[in-house]
Protein backbone atom coordinates (compact mmCIF):
# COMPACT_ATOMS: atom_id res chain seq x y z
CA UNK A 1 0.00 0.00 0.00
CA UNK A 2 1.01 3.65 -0.68
CA UNK A 3 -0.26 5.10 2.57
CA UNK A 4 0.02 8.43 0.77
CA UNK A 5 -3.65 9.51 0.42
CA UNK A 6 -7.46 8.81 1.50
CA UNK A 7 -10.22 9.13 -1.13
CA UNK A 8 -13.78 8.84 -0.47
CA UNK A 9 -17.06 10.34 -2.44
CA UNK A 10 -20.26 10.85 -1.42
CA UNK A 11 -23.95 11.70 -2.73
CA UNK A 12 -26.31 13.93 -0.28
CA UNK A 13 -29.58 15.31 -1.23
CA UNK A 14 -28.88 18.72 -0.31
CA UNK A 15 -27.55 22.08 -2.15
CA UNK A 16 -23.79 22.51 -2.89
CA UNK A 17 -24.63 25.88 -0.40
CA UNK A 18 -26.07 23.44 2.40
CA UNK A 19 -22.95 21.39 2.09
CA UNK A 20 -20.58 23.71 2.06
CA UNK A 21 -21.73 25.30 5.16
CA UNK A 22 -21.61 21.98 6.81
CA UNK A 23 -18.00 21.02 5.98
CA UNK A 24 -16.50 24.69 6.85
CA UNK A 25 -18.14 25.64 9.57
CA UNK A 26 -17.35 24.69 12.75
CA UNK A 27 -20.55 24.67 14.11
CA UNK A 28 -21.64 21.97 11.55
CA UNK A 29 -18.40 20.07 12.14
CA UNK A 30 -19.07 19.72 15.90
CA UNK A 31 -21.92 18.45 15.21
CA UNK A 32 -20.44 15.85 12.25
CA UNK A 33 -16.57 15.13 13.67
CA UNK A 34 -15.40 17.04 16.27
CA UNK A 35 -16.27 18.27 19.58
CA UNK A 36 -16.03 21.37 19.23
CA UNK A 37 -13.92 23.46 16.61
CA UNK A 38 -12.75 27.23 16.53
CA UNK A 39 -11.91 29.05 13.33
CA UNK A 40 -12.99 31.55 10.59
CA UNK A 41 -13.88 29.67 7.14
CA UNK A 42 -11.58 32.06 5.18
CA UNK A 43 -7.95 31.43 3.76
CA UNK A 44 -4.93 31.79 5.89
CA UNK A 45 -7.23 31.91 9.24
CA UNK A 46 -5.74 29.07 12.12
CA UNK A 47 -7.49 27.79 14.75
CA UNK A 48 -8.09 24.35 16.33
CA UNK A 49 -10.29 20.93 16.09
CA UNK A 50 -11.26 20.00 19.09
CA UNK A 51 -11.84 16.19 20.41
CA UNK A 52 -12.14 16.38 24.29
CA UNK A 53 -8.94 17.84 25.89
CA UNK A 54 -7.18 17.91 23.06
CA UNK A 55 -6.73 21.30 20.79
CA UNK A 56 -5.43 20.03 16.95
CA UNK A 57 -3.97 23.15 15.06
CA UNK A 58 -5.63 23.66 11.74
CA UNK A 59 -4.87 26.43 8.93
CA UNK A 60 -7.91 27.42 6.13
CA UNK A 61 -6.36 27.32 2.59
CA UNK A 62 -9.02 27.61 0.55
CA UNK A 63 -12.64 28.36 1.09
CA UNK A 64 -14.67 29.18 -2.32
CA UNK A 65 -18.06 29.32 -1.58
CA UNK A 66 -20.01 26.09 -2.83
CA UNK A 67 -17.26 24.54 -4.06
CA UNK A 68 -14.54 23.84 -2.43
CA UNK A 69 -13.23 24.04 1.30
CA UNK A 70 -9.55 22.66 2.47
CA UNK A 71 -7.24 23.14 5.61
CA UNK A 72 -4.19 21.38 6.97
CA UNK A 73 -3.57 20.43 10.33
CA UNK A 74 -2.12 17.66 12.16
CA UNK A 75 1.28 19.53 11.89
CA UNK A 76 3.60 20.63 15.15
CA UNK A 77 4.64 24.39 15.71
CA UNK A 78 4.09 26.79 12.64
CA UNK A 79 2.17 24.78 9.18
CA UNK A 80 4.58 24.97 6.63
CA UNK A 81 2.02 24.93 3.51
CA UNK A 82 4.25 22.18 1.61
CA UNK A 83 5.92 19.97 4.05
CA UNK A 84 4.80 19.63 7.43
CA UNK A 85 1.02 19.34 7.75
CA UNK A 86 -2.03 16.77 6.13
CA UNK A 87 -4.31 18.61 3.86
CA UNK A 88 -8.12 18.16 3.96
CA UNK A 89 -10.07 18.67 0.78
CA UNK A 90 -13.72 19.09 0.40
CA UNK A 91 -14.68 19.05 -3.36
CA UNK A 92 -18.07 19.99 -4.25
CA UNK A 93 -20.04 19.07 -7.38
CA UNK A 94 -24.00 20.08 -8.23
CA UNK A 95 -25.04 16.06 -8.66
CA UNK A 96 -29.03 15.76 -10.01
CA UNK A 97 -30.86 17.41 -7.15
CA UNK A 98 -28.06 16.72 -4.99
CA UNK A 99 -24.08 17.47 -4.37
CA UNK A 100 -21.14 14.91 -4.55
CA UNK A 101 -18.82 14.94 -2.20
CA UNK A 102 -15.44 14.16 -2.96
CA UNK A 103 -12.73 14.48 0.09
CA UNK A 104 -9.36 13.86 -0.34
CA UNK A 105 -6.84 13.79 2.34
CA UNK A 106 -3.56 14.26 1.56
CA UNK A 107 0.36 14.48 2.58
CA UNK A 108 1.42 11.38 4.75
CA UNK A 109 4.63 10.51 2.70
CA UNK A 110 5.76 13.71 3.21
CA UNK A 111 5.43 14.26 6.96
CA UNK A 112 8.54 12.29 7.06
CA UNK A 113 7.45 9.52 9.44
CA UNK A 114 8.75 6.04 10.01
CA UNK A 115 7.34 3.53 8.17
CA UNK A 116 5.64 2.09 11.05
CA UNK A 117 4.34 5.65 12.05
CA UNK A 118 3.32 6.33 8.59
CA UNK A 119 1.31 3.18 8.70
CA UNK A 120 -0.08 3.35 12.01
CA UNK A 121 -1.33 7.25 11.21
CA UNK A 122 -2.78 6.42 8.05
CA UNK A 123 -5.10 3.72 9.20
CA UNK A 124 -6.22 5.77 12.10
CA UNK A 125 -7.74 8.05 9.70
CA UNK A 126 -8.92 5.94 7.20
CA UNK A 127 -10.49 4.39 10.04
CA UNK A 128 -11.67 8.27 11.54
CA UNK A 129 -12.79 8.82 7.79
CA UNK A 130 -15.05 5.66 7.47
CA UNK A 131 -16.67 6.73 10.66
CA UNK A 132 -17.31 10.21 10.12
CA UNK A 133 -18.05 10.90 6.63
CA UNK A 134 -21.42 8.51 6.81
CA UNK A 135 -22.01 11.05 9.56
CA UNK A 136 -21.30 14.03 7.49
CA UNK A 137 -24.37 12.65 4.93
CA UNK A 138 -26.73 11.76 8.41
CA UNK A 139 -25.83 15.35 9.48
CA UNK A 140 -27.00 16.98 6.10
CA UNK A 141 -29.43 14.69 5.61
CA UNK A 142 -31.00 15.73 9.27
CA UNK A 143 -30.28 19.58 8.13
CA UNK A 144 -32.15 18.93 5.05
CA UNK A 145 -35.19 16.81 6.24
CA UNK A 146 -35.85 20.02 9.43
CA UNK A 147 -36.03 22.98 6.62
Amino acid sequence: MEYGSIEREIHVDASPEVVYEVVSSPEHIAQWWTDDAEFEPVPGAVGSLIWGDQAVPMSVVDAVPPKLFSFRWCYEGEVDAAANALLVTFELTPSGAGTRIRLTETGFREMGWAEAKLVEVHQDHVSGWDTFVPRLAEHIARLVSAA
